[in-house]
């Protein structure tokens, strides 16, 4: 887990607000179980796209989290 923490550090999460996928990982670590508390802990999901991007991708690692 440590290894892929890293890797997260210099990958996109939200492209619209510049916020990397470390920090949606950091969110769910920390307690964040939906989109919602995501959204509210980093300030993904308010650019342009409004979700459409990330929001794919958040779902998934919070499935991921669960099943852990």
């Amino acid at each position: 887990m440590h290894h892929e923490l890293f890797k997260a550090k210099y990958r996109p999460g939200c492209i619209c607000k510049g916020i990397k996928l470390f920090k949606i990982k950091e969110a769910i670590y920390k307690g964040a179980k939906s989109f919602k508390e995501i959204a509210a802990q980093t300030g993904i999901g308010y650019g342009s796209c409004q979700s459409k991007r990330c929001g794919e991708k958040v779902r998934e690692l919070l499935q991921k989290a669960k099943a852990e």
